[in-house]
């Protein structure tokens, strides 16, 4: 049996680790904003931010693909800045895969904060801390197991992109051309050997995420104030 090409592995890795790190900066601040805040805009907030869970993947590549464009004004100013294209890139599938994982970070960080509410901030309050180092010291900790469980998803979730991928990156070998491209080609090009392995490994690596989180979630449930 042919060992397939690894490449297309190890730059899906490349590319879901960037896109995971990302997602904790962007998604930590919003998922704490929709925790506390009573604004109107919250529903229009968690709208949009959920918008990639129905949206079919091909209508959000289309669209990136038009707003990346060298012709479009956001595709422009990149081009003048950096001298290189986000479509058909590796910045451009890393934009786009941050956009279309946002929901598998900010929800179970938003989930995590409201179970903890206001309390150990305010505790914290009380002892002088700022809110910032409040939320590093105190909240962050507790809501460890709320950050382990966006890692892990977003990371999974980032692995199995297809139609995103494809439309705004193509299949450029060492470029764009990730795992679930290589599956494509290879069944593509009738070489079932190649694509039942990636694809064994594709089904292993999703049941041991979905079965970890799950485990997780049983064994090691959020405290708050000495309750579950």
């Amino acid at each position: 049996m042919t060992i397939p090409d690894l490449g297309p592995l190890w730059l899906t890795l490349h590319l879901a680790a960037l896109t995971t790190i990302i997602l904790l900066i962007v998604g930590t601040p919003i998922a704490w904003w929709l925790s506390v805040t009573r604004s109107r805009l919250k529903a229009v907030v968690e709208a949009v931010t959920a918008l990639p869970l129905v949206l079919p993947p091909t209508v959000l590549g289309f669209y990136m693909l038009v707003f990346f464009s060298p012709n479009s004004a956001i595709g422009g100013l990149w081009v003048e800045a950096t001298g290189t294209k986000l479509t058909f890139s590796f910045t451009g599938l890393v934009v786009c895969s941050a956009i279309y994982s946002l929901p598998f970070t900010v929800q179970p960080l938003q989930s995590t904060f409201e179970t903890l509410g206001r309390a150990p901030m305010e505790a914290a309050a009380t002892l002088r801390a700022g809110p910032l180092d409040a939320f590093l010291t105190v909240i962050s900790p507790m809501a460890a197991r709320g950050y382990l469980t966006a890692v892990v998803l977003t990371f999974a979730h980032t692995i199995g992109e297809f139609g995103v991928v494809l439309m705004v990156g193509g299949n450029i070998p060492g470029e764009t051309k990730v795992i679930s491209i290589a599956i494509y080609e290879h069944v593509e090009t009738i070489r079932y050997a190649e694509a039942h392995i990636l694809s064994a490994g594709m089904l292993a690596f999703s049941f041991l995420v979905l079965l970890f989180v799950y485990v997780m979630n049983r064994r090691f449930p959020i405290h708050v104030g000495g309750s579950t």
